[in-house]
């Protein structure tokens, strides 16, 4: 019965560590929670405030998601990819993994938009001995999970795989501390944001101004250069006109100089 009961405390004060555990790490992820690209270039300020705010707390009850495959094929040279959506800010996963007979390459990675985190280096592991189990923390969110199980490296044989991935939301009272933190985090981020673009709008208003006057200053030499244009142009009419009555003025006078004119050799002009 001692045992039992050291046992039991054993057990409770674990469970306590881990809750703590958990709970700090949440809140760390949390606090330095950072906008996305994609919310702080998004037109609509609705998408920033959904991904702040996390699930409705409106009828919210933390129900774990558990997805479970059993004795799945993995074909040789092949590998087959396990997708899952993480969609509430610290939540639990934990996952158990089996194979028969044979181990097999397992790797897991976290994908969200800012980038993609290792959870589990891909390596080879001997779940054909034991069950291969982990428990990782999803801070922040959306995320997508991708469980591989990988068999390229083997030539000769298929392997069966058994898993199940129970993926368990944090409490009511955890999302309503957590929005607050990611809402001040964010409020950070959107402070530093907004003093940057109004430095940026001012330089490109700025340089808007002066690109303005460039223009009307190049708007006032063109319409002059117009102007000079047109007198040139009807100079060059009028010199041409001239140029050309010149030219057989000029042929004409060397004519007679060298043929004589035509009333001097009785009336008709020699060719």
């Amino acid at each position: 019965m001692a045992g039992d009961k050291s046992s039991r405390e054993e057990s409770t004060r674990m469970a306590e560590l881990e809750a703590k555990a958990v709970a700090e790490a949440t809140a760390t992820a949390d606090d330095s929670f950072t906008p996305s690209p994609s919310l702080l270039n998004a037109s609509s300020p609705e998408a920033l405030l959904h991904q702040v705010d996390g699930p409705s707390l409106s009828g919210y009850e933390a129900k774990e998601s558990v997805y479970v495959g059993k004795s799945v094929p993995v074909a040789v040279r092949a590998k087959m990819e396990v997708p899952i959506h993480v969609t509430a800010p610290g939540s639990i996963v934990e996952y158990a993994i089996e194979s028969k007979g044979y181990d097999v390459n397992l790797g897991v990675i976290a994908e969200r938009e800012e980038g993609v985190t290792v959870v589990k280096e891909s390596a080879r592991v001997d779940s054909h001995l034991a069950p291969v189990t982990g428990k990782f923390l999803v801070g922040s969110v959306p995320c997508l999970l991708k469980f591989t199980f990988d068999n390229e490296y083997s030539w000769m044989r298929e392997k069966l795989i058994s898993y199940r991935v129970t993926v368990t939301p944090p409490s009511a009272e955890v999302l309503f501390a957590g929005r607050r933190r990611r809402a001040k985090a964010c409020q950070k981020a959107i402070e530093d944001d907004l003093t940057s673009a109004k430095q940026r709008l001012e330089a490109a208003s700025n340089q808007k101004g002066s690109l303005q006057d460039q223009i009307a200053k190049l708007d006032k030499q063109l319409a002059e250069k117009k102007k000079s244009l047109e007198v040139v142009a009807k100079e060059e009419s009028w010199l041409k006109t001239r140029v050309d009555l010149r030219m057989q003025q000029e042929g004409l006078l060397a004519t007679r100089l060298t043929k004589g004119w035509a009333d001097e050799n009785g009336g008709t002009n020699s060719k």
